[in-house]
Parts: C-alpha cells; sequence; structure tokens
C-alpha cells in the first residue's frame, strides 16, 4: 500500500472495517501517558545479552504478548530502547503483556545466531506462559530496523523457531518496523555507500548465505500466519517492504503493507521512537491490526 497521510489511514481503516472506536483511542491516549508497569528481566541464554525485560498487562486471565526486537545495524542497541519508550505502557494499557529482548551482537555473533536468539527468547516466554498469564495462542513479534529484518526473518524461515521447540503455531503475526534488508543482496548493492560495511560485517559476501538471510527469499510456504510491513519514505525501506510484501501474498501469507510520513533517517528513528502515542498515525494501524489479529 502507498504512503497515506493521517485522514487516508484513518479513512483506509473505515473501510477496511477496522476503524477505532471513541473509547480504542482514548484507552491508548491513556496508555501513552500512563507510567510503565515494574519491568521483571528473564535470562533466556547464558550469555548476558541472551536477556529480555517482560511487562506484564494488568490482567488476571492470559492476555496476548506482543515482543519487540531493537535495531541498531545488527551491532548495537538495547532492550530498553522499547521499555523506555512508549509501547510497553501503550500496549499494556491495551489489555497486552509486552516484552523487549537483547540479542548477541555482531561480530561476536551472526545474523543467524541473533535470528535464534529472537526464537530461543520467546521460547522461554512461553515456557513460562502460565506463570505470566499468556495467551500462547496470541503472540506477535515486533522488531524495528534491524530487529525488523529478525522478525521477518524468523517469520519466514522456520528453522529459527523449530531449533527453539517451537513453529508457525506459536505466532500469530509478524509486525517489522522499516526494516530495509529483506532483501540483502539488493540492499547491499543500493545503499553500499553508506551502509556497505555495516551490511557486509553482518552478511559477508557470499551471495547464497545473503540470500538465506533474505526474508523476501525465504518468503515461500510456510510462514508466519500474518504480516503487518510498515515503512516511512525511504526509497530503499520502501521499496524492500513493498517486496517483502509481495513475495508473502504470493505464498499465500496474508501480507499488508502501509507507509507513513517521515523522510531518511529521521522518518526512520519516529516510526520507532513515537509508536504508542495514539497522535501518531501507525499507532492506530497497529492498534486495529492487533485487535482483529487477536480478536
Amino acid at each position: 500500500m502507498q504512503f497515506l497521510p493521517l485522514a487516508a489511514s484513518l479513512l483506509f481503516l473505515s473501510s477496511t472495517g477496522l476503524a477505532l472506536s471513541d473509547a480504542a483511542w482514548a484507552a491508548g491516549r491513556d496508555a501513552a501517558v500512563r507510567p510503565a508497569r515494574a519491568v521483571q528481566e528473564i535470562a533466556y541464554g547464558k550469555d548476558k545479552l541472551q536477556r529480555l525485560d517482560f511487562q506484564a498487562a494488568p490482567t488476571s486471565r492470559p492476555a496476548p504478548l506482543v515482543v519487540f526486537v531493537h535495531g541498531g545495524g545488527w551491532k548495537r542497541g538495547d532492550k530498553r530502547n522499547a521499555t523506555g519508550q512508549l509501547k510497553a505502557p501503550h500496549y499494556n494499557g491495551l489489555g497486552y503483556h509486552f516484552a523487549s529482548i537483547n540479542y548477541r551482537l555482531v561480530p561476536d555473533a551472526t545474523v543467524e545466531q541473533q535470528a535464534a536468539d529472537v526464537a530461543a527468547a520467546l521460547a522461554e516466554l512461553l515456557s513460562r506462559a502460565d506463570r505470566l498469564e499468556i495467551d500462547r495462542k496470541r503472540v506477535v513479534l515486533m522488531g524495528h530496523s534491524a530487529g525488523a529484518h529478525l522478525v521477518a526473518l524468523v517469520g519466514t524461515d522456520p528453522r529459527y523457531l523449530r531449533g527453539a521447540g517451537l513453529s508457525y503455531c506459536d505466532v500469530a503475526g509478524i509486525i517489522p518496523l522499516d526494516g530495509a534488508a529483506y532483501d540483502v543482496p539488493a540492499q547491499m548493492g543500493e545503499n553500499a555507500r553508506l551502509m556497505g560495511d555495516t551490511y557486509k560485517q553482518a552478511f559477508g559476501t557470499d551471495p547464497a548465505r545473503q540470500r538465506t538471510l533474505s526474508p523476501t527469499f525465504q518468503a515461500a510456504a510456510p510462514n508466519a500466519p500474518a504480516f503487518l510491513i510498515l515503512h516511512v519514505q525511504r526509497p530503499d525501506g520502501t521499496r524492500q517492504s513493498k517486496g517483502l510484501g509481495e513475495a508473502l501474498r504470493k505464498a499465500g501469507t496474508s501480507a499488508t503493507v502501509q507507509g507513513f510520513a517521515g523522510k531518511g533517517l529521521r522518518g526512520h528513528a519516529e516510526i520507532n521512537r513515537k509508536l504508542g502515542d495514539p497522535d501518531y498515525p501507525a499507532t492506530g494501524v497497529v492498534d486495529a491490526w492487533l485487535r482483529e489479529l487477536f480478536g
């Protein structure tokens, strides 16, 4: 889907039966300013970076779970990027548990190990589903930038979940936020001047490995059941997001692609920082999609 300004975004939601009620908007607005609940740190491996933060929704029965994977060029970043922003209180306010994970970083770890870490973190959370009151049938992986690539890779290559003892029955949906390395060979070619060294460090020079680590090339079924692929107005991010959506739909997987205002690196950072603010257009789109997915 092409970029839609706010008014058109709301029209799109209404026309597809996804319009938010006044009560839902109010709940989201209240959640955006509500203090975050206490953070529980959980280890899912022996490495110091194999840790996640879990923030429970105010519920006494199993609730949906949103798991967030940070960005940082596969070589930096921290789980607190999400728990310190609007996402956790917003999704808690909507009745969803929220978790933000750390993972091992390049060059000490490979991208393959990072994707395995995402799956292992999810497996650890689901192993505690009864204690944490997680509804195992309503779990979504969300990631930004490099994290968007990782959740898309886990959502298209079943080996990572299988390696953690899981399957696509354990993931209801995937939400990549402004990723661009869904087609790694194309990305390395078109953005080599700015990011060439970062991509080479992450993906190497072997074309076969680059394709294996490309969600677009892994999008033949099976995949996670549904994708909501969001991007801002970056040429490479727009092309890559549309390409992933087309590949998923060709495989029979539900995939919605939508663009939002915000250019270049500023827009790239904004979609991560502002998601959870009810006045930011992408927040309402994600909320509506999650509500329809979770039922």
